[in-house]
Formats: structure tokens, sequence, C-alpha cells
């Protein structure tokens, strides 16, 4: 059997400056905000794909829940084999496999070629994301590692909330909807050539290497088996609830996960760190991250289908609408990044940002078809200083309690979690919507004495988002429908949210430390394996 315990590095005290880490993160930082870009800038321009492809409402939210998926089961696996191989030629391969979706999905013919194309994009979204976490903490101390993470937290801000902007102008533009997958390419092949140039990070290696495959086929497994059974299960899906098929994947997906438990417990190198997940501070931040992946997720997804179907905006000005949350969530992310570097309080951010995000969420329950626009962008403005507030640091939190040899594992820990309930999210709040506006939409067609899908049976995610195609009369009620709709998603995203506010609360004050590694050493010193470090 092989010796599993981990050795104790001295702590460095060749801290890199200012200077040379943000020359390390530079090719690194326009890959980041690359994927982020890419996995918000189709929420513009999905109305026009679905309606081009002829596709349906719950198709609609799958080409972000698909992408989000991908990119939250392949986290972990990324994150693990940071901590065992070269960080470099890892972020190269998330680039390519990022690079050969966009491609993909630019020249998609139907639905089904274009959710192939974004489990590609999201397999590449999941490894920069990971990867990024993972480099900086290697270079940085937790207690310098603030203002990193505001830059980092302001660059995935501007990209995954301004991306319905730069979505809408392609979209409006000539060049089409593909474009909003084509306008990427050239940025990930540009950080590609500059991380050749620029990355050189640590390979901190503990003996032979082992890569847990078994427990990632069966978390990727459980997650997709169970996302599947949320999406397309109630009255408008496949089938009921309380039916042999939605108790046979529910059950499944639930036994598929609690086999991933038994055998991360008794692998050497578990693919989600359990001994990390039970301490107190990683397990607050992972719990406290679920509704902030749920809620940063499903607003920039449903927000620009709110704008254009039931306010009638083009794309382009649905995302000059979404600014505010842009501006907001970039503000917050940079500015607590500079003043948790200066005097090292970061808990204090992370309550503040909770309150804003449940407040935030609550007024926006409000929502409808007549919701003044002023209101509604003050609204998302304060939701984004309270997810700015809360991204980056949570996993900051996380980082400051492990070993730099774990950190890749702890952070995509995080991450993974957070994304997980994102693409949750979508994809239950995406059903939650279809069946709001198919009761809405009966409501108004029983109304006007006319016979649709909606009120013959025929499942109302089937209905189609070409508001064009629809007679006059039909078509307010479909627009209505959606606006009223929209308000029932925030609610139960600001009843969720609360769970964030408690843990917060709950994650103890610890003072950043100033090395790069922990200070203590293992019980048992004398049977650590030999340490292999060099600049890759």
């Amino acid at each position: 059997m092989t010796d599993t315990t981990q050795p104790f590095i001295e702590p460095s005290e060749d801290v890199l400056s200012f200077r040379q880490v943000t020359k390390i993160l530079v090719g690194l930082l326009l890959a980041l905000f690359t994927a982020f870009l890419s996995s918000t800038i189709v929420a513009n321009a999905l109305p026009q794909i679905i309606s081009d492809l002829q596709g349906s409402q719950s198709q609609y939210a799958w080409v972000i829940t698909t992408a989000l998926l991908a990119n939250a089961a392949s986290t972990p696996i990324w994150g693990k084999l940071s901590d065992l191989f070269n960080k470099k030629l890892l972020v190269q391969l998330a680039i390519t496999l990022f690079t050969l979706g966009s491609v993909a999905a630019g020249f998609a013919p139907s639905v089904e070629w274009l959710l192939a194309a974004r489990v590609l994009q999201g397999l590449g979204m999941g490894g920069l994301l990971a990867l990024s976490q993972a480099v900086i903490a290697t270079i940085t101390p937790p207690s310098e590692r603030g203002r990193y993470s505001g830059i980092i937290g302001a660059i995935v801000a501007v990209a995954q909330t301004g991306g319905p902007l730069a979505g809408g102008f392609i979209v409006d533009s000539p060049l089409g909807w593909r474009w909003t997958f084509f306008v990427c390419v050239p940025f990930a092949i540009i950080s590609l050539i500059l991380l050749q140039l620029t990355l050189r990070v640590p390979t901190i290696r503990t003996g032979p290497v082992h890569i847990d495959w078994l427990g990632a086929v069966l978390l990727t497994s459980g997650v997709s088996v169970l996302l599947i059974w949320v999406s397309f299960a109630g009255p408008s899906g496949w089938f009921d609830w309380i039916s042999w098929p939605s108790a046979a994947m529910g059950l499944g997906g639930l036994a598929l996960l609690v086999i991933t438990v038994l055998v991360e417990r008794h692998v050497a190198d578990p693919i989600v760190p359990l001994h990390i997940l039970r301490q107190r501070t990683p397990a607050l931040a992972v719990l406290a991250s679920l509704p902030v992946g749920v809620a940063m997720f499903s607003t920039s997804t449903f927000l620009g289908e709110y704008f254009q179907i039931s306010r009638g905006e083009s794309p382009t000005m649905s995302g000059l609408l979404q600014l505010p949350m842009v501006f907001g969530t970039m503000i917050a992310s940079a500015g607590t990044g500079v003043m948790i570097t200066r005097n090292g309080r970061w808990k204090q951010w992370l309550v503040l940002g909770a309150l804003l995000l449940s407040g935030s969420l609550y007024s926006l329950s409000f929502t409808d078809h007549q919701t003044a626009l002023a209101l509604t962008c003050a609204r998302i403005a304060v939701f984004g200083l309270g997810c700015g507030m809360l991204m980056q640091n949570l996993v900051l939190a996380v980082q400051n309690t492990v070993s730099v040899r774990e950190v890749g594992s702890a952070s995509s820990a995080v991450v993974f979690f957070r994304t997980f309930a994102g693409a949750s999210g979508v994809a239950v709040l995406g059903t939650v919507l279809a069946n709001r506006v198919a009761e809405l939409t009966a409501t108004g067609f029983a109304a006007l004495g006319v016979e649709t899908p909606a009120t013959s049976g025929e499942s109302a995610s089937g209905l189609s988002l070409d508001m064009t195609a629809l007679p006059a009369p039909v078509r307010d009620v479909v627009t209505s429908a959606y606006g009223d709709g929209t308000g029932r998603i925030f609610l139960i995203s600001s009843v969720l949210s609360l769970l964030t506010l408690v843990c917060v609360l709950l994650i103890p004050q610890q003072r950043l430390r100033t090395t790069l590694d922990l200070a203590e050493g293992p019980t048992d010193p004398d049977n650590a394996a030999p340490i292999s470090a060099r600049r890759d």
C-alpha cells in the first residue's frame, strides 16, 4: 500500500512581487476572461438561437445547463490533476478543449449539435477556473492573495455579466449569433501563446501519482442523472414527479452519489477532498457558495429572456440593461480584494455580501411584465455588489486553511459545488419558469377562447420562443406570462440565499497567513514521501 502521509514543506520566503505575479497571470486571466465570456455571451443570443434552430423553452435552459454541468463535473478532476501534474500543460489543454468546443458550437446545425459542443466548452471552462485558482494560490500567500483574487473576481464579473451585452451587439450586427461562439476563438489562441511565454509555477509531488477515475465517473454520473431528473419531471415534463421513471432517476442519482462518497473515503487521492470538507471553514464555505451559484447563473441566464420576450427589448438593449449588475460585481470584487489585502479582514465582506444578495433577490421577486426598468436595474446593481463580495472571498477563506499541495483540490471543491448549484439552478428554475408560464398562458388563452398546445395538454416547454410568429392577442398573453413568471425564479433564489447568510455568519474569522504554506507539520514526518518541486 502506498503511503499517503502528507509531507511538510517549510514556508517559502521567496514570495514573488506584485509585478512578477501580474506578468505570470496575464495570459491566464485572458483565458479565464474568454471562458467566462463564452458562458454568458449566448444569454441574449439564446432567443434567436433557439428560434433559428427550432428549439423549445426546455432546450433554452439546457444550452446553459450542459456547459455548466460539464464545467462542474470536471472541476474537481482538474483540481486534483493540478496537484499532481504540470499546471502549465493542463492550462494549455483546457484552452484547447474550450477552443474546439467554441468552433463546433459556431457551426451547430441543430440544438443537439450545439448541446454537444457546449459540453466540450464546459470541460475547458472547468479546467481554466480550477487551474487559475490553483496557480495563484501556489505563487502567493493568503495575506497577499486578496488583491489578485479581486482582480480575478473583477475579470470574471465583467466576462460573466458583460457577456450578455457583447452577445446582444453581435446578434444585432450583420455577423449573427454564430459569432457569439467564434469571437472567443482569437482570444483563446492569444492566451495560449502568452501562457507559453510567461507561465512558470511550481509542481509539488508527494510520491506516486493516483488518479481517482472511478470517483470521477461516479460523481459525474450521479450529478448528471439528478439534473436530467429535475429538468424533465413535472406537469410539463416527460413524466410526473410521482411516477416510476421519476423514482428510478431520483433514487438512482442519489445512490450514485452515496457510492461516490464511500469510494472517496478509501482511495489514496480522492477526487473530492473529504478530509478538507470535514473542516469547519471549507464546509461552511461550500454550503454558502451553493445559493450564490444558483443566483449568479440563473439571473444572468433568465434576465436576457425577460428583457427580450416580456419587455420587447432588442438583444443589444437587453445587454445594456444588465450593465448595472456588471459594474456592481466588478466594483465589489476588486474593491474588497484591495481592502482585504490592506487590513486582513475578510469576514465582514462575506456577511455584507450575503445581506445584499438576499435583499436584492427578494426585491427582484416582485418583478412582472410592467415593472419599471429603472427599478429593475437598481435591484440588479445591488445583486451584483453582493455577488462580487462573495465569489472570490469564499475561495480565499478556504485557501487560507489548507496546505499549498492541496490548494487545487480545495479551491476546485468550492468552485465545483458553486457551479454544480448553478447548473442545477438553471435547469430547475428553467422548469419552474416553463411550468409557471404554462399556467399563466393557459389562463390567458382560456379567456381568449384560444385552443393552444398549452391548453390542450402538450408540454408548455415546447412553446416556440419566436414571438413574431404569433398573432397579436396570443403574443400579448405569452409575453405577459414570461414577465409575471420571472418573479417566481427570484423568490426561490432569495429563500435559498438565506443559507449563505447563515453559513458566512458561522465561518470563523481567521487571520490570513503570510507564508505560502501552513506552518504545521505532519503527525509522522518520518514516513513522509519525498517532495519534488520545480518550476514548470
